[in-house]
């Protein structure tokens, strides 16, 4: 939690002297970090989260014409889950401020939005067929805890 505090400070100044009415998150990475920022904005939290495969504001979220949007996730590659968030902010009359985020991976972005990371990486991406380790085989992850000393 504390560092959680400290990244969500540091995201907020990155906005400073902008006006944001709330911030909205895609679910499941975006939630922590956006409810962090929210606070430390001292501003109204929402999340999306996915309701047969499309992505949309539950649970009474909603954004008002005219509220000012900042979208916040944890770490983006393409931006797509970004991209919903920031259409579902549009779609409703919300105005997106600004997409921040903890790090950035790199690439292309799938969302035009101000784009404001902590940290960015080039980390190199690629598809199945063309990955060396996927051709060899190679076990990625290694399921439960028992195995571990």
């Amino acid at each position: 939690p504390a560092l959680t505090t400290r990244l969500a400070e540091a995201m907020a100044a990155l906005v400073s002297g902008r006006q944001i009415d709330m911030v909205a998150a895609p679910a499941v990475g975006g939630i922590i970090i956006g409810f962090a920022v929210a606070q430390a904005l001292g501003v109204k939290f929402i999340f999306s989260e996915r309701q047969n495969g499309v992505m949309t504001f539950r649970r009474s979220f909603t954004v008002e014409p005219g509220q000012r949007v900042l979208v916040v996730e944890d770490v983006v590659t393409t931006g797509g889950s970004v991209a919903e968030v920031i259409e579902l902010a549009r779609a409703a009359g919300g105005v997106v401020e600004a997409v921040t985020s903890i790090i950035d991976r790199g690439g292309d972005k799938a969302f035009d939005a101000e784009y404001l990371p902590l940290l960015r990486l080039e980390v190199e991406s690629m598809e199945p067929h063309e990955c060396p380790q996927c051709a060899s085989e190679t076990a990625i992850d290694s399921p439960g805890s028992r195995r571990l000393s």
